[in-house]
């Protein structure tokens, strides 16, 4: 279907663009991937790019769905395009681009205009290249920064008209990045152009024709294809490169004021290289190479409250080491689970499951959990989505999966609980379909429940709620309606109990109280004989308790 090309740059601009961004960056993501020798050649950076800008993409519709008449303004779209990069970024890459397009967002969101036209579009892409580069602890040439600049320079040149500036601004960046592989020596070597200037050539390219109607391609045989191998440069935010490199990638977002942060750079500009912290506001992306990680996440804990935690190991003969890199032999069986708090991603991981972190109110969306799929490297997958909104979207990654030859089974389960259910009972010496079964069963036996605190006046099957009542949960449906967490949790327990069970188990949540666990345990061996209790707790999940019973 032709594209209605827009004539100013407004909300439903910026939802087209962003749609338009995503369908670009998914059919150049592989070829993105395959030219990804500098910084680390990890062959990630058009899928962190698209992962990045799949998260600007649903916070952005959220926006819209939110008008139930009208639309939302320029700066409502522009805000939200921002923040969605910024909490869904990936790697080096993502965290780059979450800036490029909060800094766009800056000037878009500045004024009460609902629109701005082709001038202003320039002053944000100049916005956004140079806010890109002072997120950037040591910024290279020949790198996403340099086509940032260029396409910026090329716009400021372009007038009054958005699809004029938009093609500048492309074109300069089509320049910009055919020129990377003679300022980086390690891409005139391999052959390539920059992989971040590639991506962000699709993202202008789909800016394009959000405003002319027009899609564009870039001039073929620029690009060469090669496989990913290993390269000891340092990242865009390094200085020259060099041989070797930190063991680990470390990513998380961090609440924390801009003083704070002044000072984590400087702490964590002395622990490693590629460091970029992106974001403001009190809201921040924090990404580092270190060899140690500990440190570097502690270093956030000193400078605010960091969640999201992402630490990946390079280890020997990955990206980071020296000579080839031998490919990794899939493992024959792995489990993937999505898990609403970090300490219930440890209970996971330390199961041998790979786990994809909720945020509360921030589900992970499919390309995430296609990603996860593939990091799990194995030939059979069961996925575990331990929530019932996310079904679709656990559907929509598995038979993506299964199109790139990966076998993959969805277990439905609606809640960590039952995941934890499952997972006690996978065997992966079993045949792949016995272990489905067994799996399943289990999760289907469990019963599941979650305490929490109403946000706002509404109806509930047990009755109307006030904001900051304490709701009881059972099988997604609120059962009891308090005013004290422990006294509710009590009351949903006993009527999970009141049909039988063999195994209650209690996931505390940061904000439950301190002896809720133990009054619990007391309760449950007080009242129900030969029913034993297990307590995890769950970290920053959202709810204050989870429970399961089987």
């Amino acid at each position: 279907m032709a594209q209605v090309p827009q004539t100013f740059f407004d909300a439903l601009a910026v939802r087209t663009w962003c749609g338009l961004a995503l369908e670009s960056l998914g059919r150049a993501r592989e070829e993105i991937d395959a030219i990804n020798v500098y910084p680390v050649a990890d062959g990630d950076t058009g899928t962190n790019l698209y992962l990045t800008v799949e998260s600007a993409v649903a916070a952005v519709e959220a926006v819209f769905t939110a008008y139930d008449v009208g639309k939302p303004t320029l700066a409502d779209a522009a805000r939200a395009m921002a923040h969605g990069a910024l909490i869904g970024a990936r790697g080096n890459s993502g965290t780059i681009l979450a800036q490029l397009l909060r800094g766009m967002a800056q000037v878009l969101a500045d004024g009460e205009s609902p629109h701005t036209d082709g001038s202003g579009l320039g002053l944000a892409l100049r916005q956004a290249a140079d806010s890109a580069r002072q997120a950037v602890a040591h910024p290279v040439e020949g790198t996403v920064l340099t086509v940032a600049s260029a396409a910026a320079d090329a716009a400021h040149h372009a007038g009054d008209d958005c699809g004029a500036v938009a093609r500048a601004a492309y074109e300069g960046a089509r320049t910009a990045l055919a020129a990377t592989p003679g300022q980086l020596a390690v891409l005139e070597r391999a052959g390539v152009v920059d992989a971040g200037g590639r991506g962000l050539l699709a993202v202008l390219g789909a800016l394009v024709e959000t405003f002319t109607g027009e899609a564009v391609s870039p001039v073929p045989g620029t690009y060469a294809r090669v496989e990913p191998r290993v390269a000891t440069e340092v990242e865009e935010c390094g200085d020259d490169p060099a041989a070797g490199g930190p063991a680990f990638e470390v990513i998380y977002l961090l609440e924390a004021e801009d003083a704070a942060v002044a000072r984590l750079r400087e702490r964590l500009d002395g622990l490693g290289d590629s460091l970029v912290i992106v974001g403001g506001d009190g809201l921040w992306n924090v990404h580092v190479h270190v060899d140690d990680a500990g440190a570097a996440v502690e270093a956030g804990v000193e400078a605010g409250r960091p969640y999201r935690i992402r630490i990946t190991h390079f280890g020997a003969g990955d990206a980071h080491t020296t000579g080839e890199r031998l490919p990794r032999e899939r493992v024959q069986r792995a489990v993937v689970a999505v898990v609403p708090g970090e300490g219930l991603a440890g209970l996971y991981g330390e199961a041998g499951a790979t786990t994809v972190l909720a945020r509360p109110g921030e589900p992970p969306a499919s390309g995430e959990l296609v990603e996860a799929l593939r990091r799990a490297h194995a030939r059979e997958v069961v996925l575990l989505p331990n929530d019932a909104e996310l079904r679709h979207t656990a559907a929509a990654a598995a038979e993506q999966a299964r199109t790139e030859g990966i076998r993959v089974a969805l277990i439905p389960t609606r809640s960590a609980v039952q995941g934890i259910a499952a997972l006690a009972v996978h065997e992966p010496d079993r045949r792949f379909d016995e272990d489905v079964v067994s799996m399943t069963s289990a999760a289907g036996a469990t019963r599941y429940a979650e305490v929490a605190v109403a946000e706002r006046q509404s109806w509930t099957m047990a009755g109307i709620c006030q904001a900051g009542d304490v709701l009881g949960l059972i099988d997604g449906d609120v059962a009891v309606i308090g005013t004290d967490v422990t006294a509710t949790a009590e009351g949903v327990l006993d009527r999970m109990l009141s049909a039988g069970g063999e195994l209650v188990t209690l996931v505390l949540g940061d904000e439950a109280p301190e002896t809720i666990a133990e009054h619990l345990e007391a309760r449950v061996r007080e009242s129900y004989l030969a029913v034993d209790t297990v307590v995890y707790r769950g970290g920053r999940q959202g709810a204050v308790l989870l429970i399961g019973v089987e």
